[in-house]
């Protein structure tokens, strides 16, 4: 439990949502239903493979240009009751308004999620959240489609004031203007800041979205499992190939189960003797962390001096070959240590926006806040 200004929210694990679900929670499906026979194969191949206890599949399929498949509509919600009915999967599917939400359930559908496109507008999440008042069915929450926690968290804390208590998050990584390897940024800090917060909130992977391949999904669902993620959602297509939406991303029922008998599922909480071995490490971080600040403490003190000293001889804080220097120096040393590159860029822009801040009493200067770069201003750090 985590209090939010003046909003508790409250979330559930699985075993209390009275579903018989557990971790790790396996979600698999087609990214959109598209006909009766696609749903129904799907899900008996799904079932079949027995990795897997909810059928997901999208029936309004909201696009970023018009003209491209925008998904069945209500029509599919009779392929998700059939489905159900001859494989004894839960169904699921995706709501953006009211109207979804009213037709969802006089269809019996099980579980709901709410999408990364709806997420981050309130007006949106509201009208869910009053169209779901009195009903306690399930519901998902995608995060947003920019790295916003706060936008994430409201929608929870939104659905819980309109009564709702079987919530649970889905991680599908960030849109982001770096290049990835993946088609969005997984963060991970974001879903771990999440679980931190609420330490009793489910938090699910959807690496079909963040991978946007095929080929990238078993990594990032290893990943997700080693973090503690408490399960997968994957897209599962009869005939990838044909698929009407993101078919890059989507994956065939054999080789779904396949990849979930390869993953390796770590035990949630360690044992006795594991915890012993485990508290005795965290011991030896605790106290490299205590000489990391120190230290840092202690460099920035040599910046905050350097600065008063260029102040009272008239010298110029930029020197944009200081900071390369410094920059590459460092990579270089980086490389030998195993630290990655994006590692090393990150915590020196972390450490040089801090000796500016320290340097120069403007808090307007050039390259102390909002900059994701600062190393390019040239600050001596």
């Amino acid at each position: 439990m985590s209090t939010k200004g003046s909003i508790t929210f409250h979330p559930r694990p699985f075993d209390q949502w009275g579903l018989g679900l557990e971790r790790p929670l396996l979600i698999a499906g087609p990214c959109s239903a598209e006909s009766e026979e696609q749903v129904v194969s799907t899900a008996r191949a799904i079932a079949a493979g027995g990795q897997a206890r909810i059928l997901r599949a999208g029936l309004w399929k909201p696009r970023t240009r018009p003209g491209s498949f925008e998904g069945a509509g209500k029509e599919g919600l009779a392929w998700l009751q059939r489905a159900k009915a001859e494989t004894g999967l839960l169904t699921m599917t995706e709501v953006a308004t009211a109207e979804h939400v009213e037709a969802c359930l006089k269809a019996d559908v099980d579980l709901l999620w709410i999408g990364a496109r709806t997420t981050p507008n309130p007006f949106s999440v509201q009208e869910l959240a009053d169209a779901l008042r009195g009903v306690d069915i399930p519901v998902f929450v995608k995060n947003p489609i920019n790295p916003d926690l706060q936008l994430w968290i409201g929608a929870f804390e939104r659905l819980e004031r309109a009564g709702l208590r079987r919530l649970a998050a889905i991680h599908r990584g960030f849109s982001w203007f770096e290049r990835t390897p993946f088609r969005n940024s997984p963060m991970w800090e974001f879903p771990i800041r999440l679980k931190a917060a609420y330490p009793e909130l489910e938090v699910v992977c959807d690496p079909s979205h963040i991978a946007g391949s095929r080929e990238g999904i078993p990594e990032l669902a290893q990943q997700a499992l080693d973090l503690g993620l408490s399960g997968l959602m994957i897209e599962v297509h009869q005939d990838p190939a044909q698929a009407q939406s993101d078919a890059q991303q989507q994956i065939t029922p054999a080789a779904y189960t396949k990849l979930v008998n390869s993953l390796l599922f770590r035990q949630a909480l360690p044992t006795a003797t594991m915890q012993d071995r485990l508290e005795k490490l965290r011991d030896l971080i605790d106290q490299l962390d205590e000489e990391i600040a120190q230290k840092l403490s202690s460099r920035m003190d040599i910046a905050s001096r350097i600065g008063e000293h260029k102040r009272e001889n008239n010298v110029a804080i930029l020197q944009p070959e200081r900071w390369e220097a410094i920059m590459q120096r460092q990579l270089r040393f980086a490389g030998h240590l195993g630290l990655s590159e994006d590692f090393v860029r990150d915590y020196m822009d972390a450490v040089h926006r801090e000796s500016i801040r320290r340097q120069t009493a403007d808090p307007d200067a050039v390259g102390v806040e909002g900059s994701p770069r600062s190393r390019a201003n040239g600050l001596d750090p």
